[in-house]
């Protein structure tokens, strides 16, 4: 039964054993609600009785949540979903007179030309906000610090947001390289994909995951390779060394015209990627627990509303099959 001893539905059941199902830990989920470990084993022993089903069982990595306990969660979510927007009214939340604090992490290649834009429209309008902008370590798990609270909202790239996570996309934006001035390329409309092959390139160490690599994981699809002559630790590196040497380095265009804008002396050019690397896609990502906050929602329609600018210049080139949802921003 999914009812108290009243009769009334168990919302904190119903809660608990949603967390169970997204977490995959009890220990953890324990932590979250402030409750012991041996009252949350309890919980879920009621659910598997409930939904006639083990729901979590062992696996190599931990828990793993078996066919049902996937249909119980979508539902749970839907359901969880529906009773806060009846149950809670949106309280009213003004900007201009709220002290809230926010952690917001992005990759380093967004932080230049979008933090400032954002800095600017918050100074404005939330005078009283303390936003924390920070880049995510190498070793971090993202979806963990977005569920535990160590990060309120994040902005990123990957190909396919965490199914536990609230996603909005922010702009779509074309792929694009940047070279030397006086660089073979410099002056062609787009790169044929034979010549971006043929020459060295020049990419981000361990700041960038390769499992999150759209430049390396798009070529794996078309199946070739590219030569990466250098890489280097950190994206305040890149300039400098483009402008020294013959290394193409490839990126989003929004970052590329930045760099390119801010350094005007190291004479860089952007230059259209090939076409067969389609367009990328920024996203911002949120947790469930932070879904109805109300600085929450108002910081994420703010940084919408900032980087709205940045998909309208999107070039109109024709997208190769497969390449529409390419999802990763940041340059490897």
């Amino acid at each position: 039964m999914i009812t108290d001893q009243n009769g009334t539905i168990d919302v904190r059941f119903l809660r608990t054993t949603f967390l169970l199902l997204s977490e995959q830990n009890v220990s953890r989920v324990a932590g979250k609600l402030g409750q012991s470990q041996p009252s949350v084993s309890a919980v879920l022993k009621r659910a598997r009785h409930v939904f006639d089903d083990p729901l979590l069982v062992r696996s190599g990595q931990g828990m793993a949540v078996t066919e049902r306990g996937e249909a119980v969660r979508a539902s749970l979510r839907r359901i969880l979903a529906e009773l806060s927007e009846t149950i809670s009214p949106e309280e009213a939340f003004d900007a201009a007179t709220t002290a809230f604090a926010m952690r917001v992490s992005a990759m380093s290649c967004f932080n230049g030309f979008l933090i400032p834009p954002i800095a600017e429209r918050l100074r404005k309008e939330a005078p009283m906000a303390s936003i924390d902008f920070f880049a995510p370590a190498e070793s971090d798990d993202l979806t963990e610090q977005l569920s535990s609270g160590a990060s309120d909202l994040l902005v990123a790239n990957w190909p396919s947001p965490h199914e536990s996570l609230r996603s909005s996309t922010i702009f779509d934006c074309e792929t694009a390289c940047i070279m030397r001035a006086d660089h073979p390329f410099a002056k062609a409309g787009d790169m044929p994909l034979e010549d971006y092959l043929a020459w060295p390139h020049l990419s981000l160490g361990s700041v960038v995951r390769p499992a999150f690599s759209p430049i390396g994981g798009r070529l794996k699809q078309l199946g070739v390779n590219r030569r990466v002559a250098l890489s280097v630790p950190e994206y305040a590196l890149v300039p400098p060394v483009i402008t020294r040497t013959d290394l193409i380095f490839t990126t989003a265009r929004p970052y590329a015209e930045f760099v390119v804008d801010r350094y005007p002396d190291y004479g860089l050019r952007v230059v259209s990627a090939p076409r067969e690397f389609g367009n990328m896609r920024l996203y911002l990502l949120w947790h469930e627990r932070a879904h109805k906050s109300p600085a929450n929602r108002w910081v994420r329609n703010l940084i919408r509303d900032v980087s709205r600018r940045y998909g309208a210049d999107l070039q109109k080139r024709p997208t190769p099959a497969g390449m529409a949802g390419l999802a990763e921003f940041a340059a490897v």
